[in-house]
């Protein structure tokens, strides 16, 4: 695979995943600054209580963090700004028509640097009740548990 294929990951949201039940993902461009693309070279950001809205047939992402660039002076913007995303019409369409159903919410799953742009895994998600929550950590001990098993007796022979 050549190199300006890959993807380079920054950040994934992993308290996304046990907050929520990500129903289904899409990938989507987002509109920054160049210290801002600095910044996040140096894995400088924060996705905590992030999410995204959709007004005037728009996507935006609320509330992630990206840290000033140090070098940056007088050309660094508000770290926590909206920040617009770049989607088509018609899946700015459909997330609105699916966020409009009781209990869903969009929110940032990863963020990468896929062909030198920085792209944004967006996920459709349903909040998790607390047992919900108490079940996947459960589920994530037993595999935890039974890959050790599979370790030790691979060791054996």
């Amino acid at each position: 695979m050549n190199d300006t294929n890959e993807i380079k990951l920054i950040a994934r949201n992993r308290r996304a995943f046990y907050e929520y039940e990500i129903l289904s993902t899409l990938e989507a461009g987002i509109v920054l600054s160049g210290t801002e693309v600095k910044s996040l070279r140096q894995n400088h950001l924060s996705f905590a209580d992030s999410w995204v809205t959709i007004r005037d047939n728009e996507a935006y992402l609320i509330g992630m963090h990206i840290t000033p660039y140090e070098q940056g002076n007088r050309f660094n913007v508000d770290p926590v700004r909206d920040r617009k995303l770049l989607l088509n019409k018609h899946e700015i369409r459909r997330l609105e028509a699916d966020i409009m159903q009781k209990g869903l919410t969009i929110v940032p799953t990863k963020i990468y640097f896929r062909k030198g742009f920085v792209k944004l895994e967006i996920g459709l998600a349903k909040g998790k009740k607390l047992h919900d929550k108490r079940r996947s950590q459960q589920d994530r001990e037993v595999k935890r548990a039974i890959e050790s098993k599979l370790k030790e007796q691979r060791k054996g022979y």
